[in-house]
């Protein structure tokens, strides 16, 4: 039968006409295939390599869960040894009712010791308030000094009302009459004027530097050589007799007023000299302001005033200059009546004697 059909067959084809030959449809089917099978290759590929990349993740991350648990097994016995130590410490403490005998012990020794502290602050309080009055008294009598010795009144005005300032901080009516003495004592310090002693040291020093530049005025002559010439005539000899009177009257002068007290000039190692004299005078004078003697200070400068005008002419303008300064200085004062400070420290002494009498003894002292 299949013969049969081949023939069918040979004979069809050899009975068709010759025709352009036109692709079979079945190559078509053919080359889809073979497309669909690359790209499912290509898709198992691609699946495959996602597998190994999912395998390849997997293996990572059981690398550090590994770790992970590692790190943890450490920090667990490290946590185990830390709790036995614990343990170890809780066994060596104290039972409960040990440490409620310590705690009692505890409290009681607190309450002594602020007791103690109490009692001590009491006692150490007194002795500052005594310690503290004791300083006002030191203070008062170093004012009292610095007003004997160097009558400085700022200074002493100082320490009294150092002193005042103690009796106040001790808030004790009994130390009103002490504070009413001090306070008196400072009006009168208040209403006395301090000498401006340093300032009267310093100007004497400038006069003193003063004193080695003076130097004698060498007398001038009036030429009178053009009236000379006023009176004689006109001529050769006039003129000639004019400069000779001119250079005559240049070493020497006729004075018709002798009634006039005249000088003689100083030079070489006797103007030294007086110069020496004026400056010692002026350091005298110097002295005495510092120290306060108005005695020494105004003879000092009656003194320099008295070499002034004896040797030094008067109408040079230096030593003018230098004798009004002097007569300014003379007037200014260097030395002042001090208060007295006595009744102060004793008021101040007998209410330090009257903190220390007995409560009773108190009552009767006035």
């Amino acid at each position: 039968m299949s013969e049969t059909v081949l023939s069918n067959k040979d004979q069809t084809s050899a009975q068709a006409p010759t025709e352009p030959v036109t692709p079979v449809p079945g190559k078509r089917s053919g080359n889809g295939l073979a497309a669909l099978a690359l790209l499912l290759g290509a898709a198992g590929i691609a699946i495959g390599g996602w597998g190994a990349w999912q395998v390849h993740q997997l293996q990572g991350s059981e690398f550090d869960q590994g770790q992970h648990l590692e790190a943890l097994n450490q920090r667990a016995e490290a946590l185990q040894q830390r709790e036995q130590k614990i343990s170890a410490q809780l066994a060596g403490l104290p039972a409960a009712s040990e440490l409620e005998d310590r705690r009692r012990l505890v409290a009681q020794l607190q309450g002594d010791q602020q007791r103690l502290s109490q009692r001590l602050e009491t006692v150490l309080g007194e002795s500052r308030k005594e310690w503290r009055l004791a300083e006002a008294e030191h203070l008062l009598r170093l004012a009292t000094l610095r007003l004997s010795a160097l009558q400085d009144i700022t200074s002493a005005k100082a320490l009294v009302e150092g002193a005042d300032e103690i009796l106040r901080e001790q808030s004790d009516p009994g130390a009103f009459a002490a504070r009413e003495q001090l306070a008196r004592s400072l009006a009168t310090l208040n209403n006395t004027q301090q000498p401006d002693r340093t300032g009267l040291f310093l100007k004497l020093a400038a006069q003193r530097e003063l004193v080695q530049q003076l130097s004698a005025q060498s007398p001038e002559f009036d030429n009178d050589a053009n009236a000379m010439g006023a009176l004689t005539s006109d001529g050769d000899s006039a003129s000639r007799l004019a400069k000779w009177w001119s250079e005559i009257s240049k070493y020497f002068q006729i004075e018709f007023n002798a009634d006039e007290n005249v000088k003689p000039l100083l030079a070489g190692q006797q103007l030294n000299q007086l110069r020496l004299a004026l400056s010692l005078t002026l350091e005298q004078a110097q002295w005495a302001a510092l120290n306060g003697d108005a005695k020494v200070y105004a003879q000092a400068l009656d003194d320099a005033r008295s070499v002034l005008l004896a040797n030094f002419n008067a109408d040079n303008p230096q030593s003018k200059a230098m004798l009004d300064s002097l007569n300014a200085l003379a007037k200014q004062p260097v030395s002042v009546v001090t208060p007295d400070l006595s009744e102060s420290l004793a008021s101040v002494q007998a209410y330090i004697q009257r903190r220390h009498l007995p409560a009773e003894d108190k009552g009767d002292k006035p």
